[in-house]
């Protein structure tokens, strides 16, 4: 029997957070802190594709390390031991936060968040899990629910309920009528105290935390707010979990970036820098008594790909490069980073405010005149200035992110740019702000 003839004319990928509003790229190539699109034109990749290039695109080493693993064995079960899994494990406890000795291997961050849960409700018989509003934790449907930007739980409520969390605001002035750093701080915990005693303290098993939100802002723990937040779980018998998806390997200045904050989370989760992307890898770091827990009662859970050999050789490759000075210059670089967008902020009167840590920064938008947003995209409709602020440094070949929502843009540039790069960057950005304002 002859078989159809497929025509690849009406063959399409369907691309993640597309809208047929803007122009989709079609990346080809890459090398250090460079990409080029399929029309030749070269891109300085001051998001690192989706805050997870950390360390440029065409390392060697990491190269090297997946064809090794490759050629040696591509694949071993996820149900079964690894020695480059066991590896990495022992390198990871090696740069965690004191304390988190076992790793429970994924594939996504939405994943490893899942198990975190799932981890923290085992332990503690608790089954409620407190977020953030605007925070980001996944866009799977389990994850979706710890999420607490708007748009990505509106896209996925529609089609299935999400269940088991609570909402506490963000430690953020517009929340709390506040620009002192120490009494926004009091003001952001004593308002989480009162959602943990609302919510039922017995109930809850975990927050979770990006410890210098990704996504939604880049914003940072004013003053000991974090400090306080693990006196609240401490007291109430709630586990800390600190999401570093987006904050962890060095983004932050730091191999966490719950370590920039003086914390000791019981558990955080990892994904993105952990291979600098190469590979798709993430996963789950507990303290032994969660981990003599699992080795006791077993895990009748699971994902096929989860510590994937090829994932996990690239992530020992990317460690050895972090070891190698990367996290110390991003420590030295940092201030060149902030500066610039100082200088911004000093400029425009539109600019109102820039927050970050390390390589991870967002540049506010708002009226001058009231703060209130330029144009917010839950409740405006029209066109958004920041949209063509983003468009603009793309015609100056510079890539830079939207935040959550896009009342701001986002700035995390591979973690080995150099001072010339980062000067790159901010110069487009500074042309894009006055060409549209």
């Amino acid at each position: 029997m002859s078989q159809p003839e497929l025509s690849t004319e009406k063959a399409r990928e369907i691309p993640h957070w597309y809208s047929p509003d803007s122009e989709t790229l079609s990346i080809t190539e890459g090398s250090g802190v460079h990409v080029w699109d399929t029309e030749g034109r070269q891109h300085l990749d001051f998001c690192s594709q989706l805050y997870c290039a950390n360390l440029g695109h065409s390392n060697e080493e990491i190269e090297s390390a997946i064809t090794d693993q490759a050629s040696t064995i591509a694949y071993v079960s996820s149900s079964k031991r690894s020695p480059v899994r066991e590896e990495l494990a022992g390198r990871l406890a090696a740069v965690a936060p004191e304390g988190l000795t076992d790793t429970f291997f994924s594939i996504s961050g939405s994943e490893a968040n899942e198990i975190a849960c799932h981890l923290a409700r085992e332990h503690t018989g608790a089954t409620k899990i407190l977020t953030r509003w605007r925070s980001y934790h996944g866009a799977t449907y389990g994850a979706g629910g710890l999420t607490g930007d708007p748009d990505t739980r509106a896209a996925l409520e529609r089609n299935a309920e999400t269940t088991g969390t609570g909402k506490f605001l963000p430690p953020i002035p517009e929340a709390f009528d506040t620009d002192d750093p120490e009494e926004l701080a009091e003001r952001a915990a004593d308002h989480l105290d009162f959602v943990i005693r609302n919510e039922g303290a017995d109930n809850i098993a975990a927050i979770i935390t990006e410890p210098i939100a990704g996504t939604s802002g880049a914003f940072t723990g004013p003053a000991d707010y974090f400090q306080r937040v693990q006196e609240l779980c401490n007291e109430y018998d709630i586990l800390l979990i600190s999401d570093e998806v987006i904050a962890g390997f060095g983004r932050c200045g730091d191999w966490f970036g719950i370590q920039t904050e003086d914390v000791r989370p019981d558990m955080i989760t990892f994904a993105k820098g952990v291979t600098g992307a190469y590979m798709p890898l993430a996963g789950v770091m507990t303290p032994p008594e969660i981990g003599d827990a699992v080795a006791e009662d077993g895990l009748a859970l699971g994902q096929t790909f989860g510590g994937h050999p090829v994932a996990c050789a690239a992530a020992l490759a990317a460690i050895d490069t972090y070891e190698d000075g990367v996290i110390e210059h991003v420590q030295e670089t940092e201030p060149v980073l902030e500066a610039g967008l100082q200088e911004i902020a000093e400029r425009y009167d539109v600019v109102h405010d820039i927050r970050g840590r390390g390589f991870h920064w967002s540049v506010v938008f708002a009226d001058p005149e009231t703060g209130e947003a330029l144009h917010d995209p839950r409740v405006d409709d029209g066109d958004n200035p920041v949209h063509d602020v983003i468009a603009g440094c793309r015609e100056r070949g510079v890539l830079v992110g939207g935040g959550r929502p896009t009342t701001q843009i986002l700035l995390s540039p591979p973690l080995v740019a150099d001072a010339a790069d980062l000067k790159a960057g901010i110069s487009a950005l500074d042309d894009a702000i006055s060409t549209v304002f």
